[in-house]
């Protein structure tokens, strides 16, 4: 898809990574799911990226049958940012229940 864009992705592909490292140095959780769903995003973009270094192109070879053909990355990547949404998600929730079930009074003061 788009070959003409290799060029492009190959740049969007070392700030994604850049990214990924840099968030990963800063992030004040030691969450699994949260290192996991980087790690998969991380491997995903490389992979990716060292198929366009090598190839010019990236290599798709898993084919379902009624679902578009991709990779391993592409896959790893997919995963690596549901696992991420998912936590995110569910973070917000609970720290929702947490505010709506805190005895305070309006305005924080005893």
């Amino acid at each position: 898809m788009f070959p003409q864009l290799g060029g492009v992705f190959m740049v969007i592909a070392v700030v994604v990574i850049a990214s990924i490292v840099i968030f990963y140095h800063h992030l004040p959780t030691y969450n699994f799911w949260v290192r996991l769903s980087l790690g998969l995003q991380l491997g995903g973009a490389l992979g990716n990226l060292v198929d366009r270094i090598n190839r010019g192109f990236v290599v798709d070879f898993v084919d379902i049958g009624f679902w578009p053909i991709f990779n391993l990355a592409d896959l790893s990547i997919v995963l690596g940012v549901a696992i991420l949404a998912y936590f995110l998600w569910s973070e917000e929730q609970s720290l929702e229940q947490v505010e709506k079930s805190s005895n305070l009074p309006e305005g924080g003061n005893l």
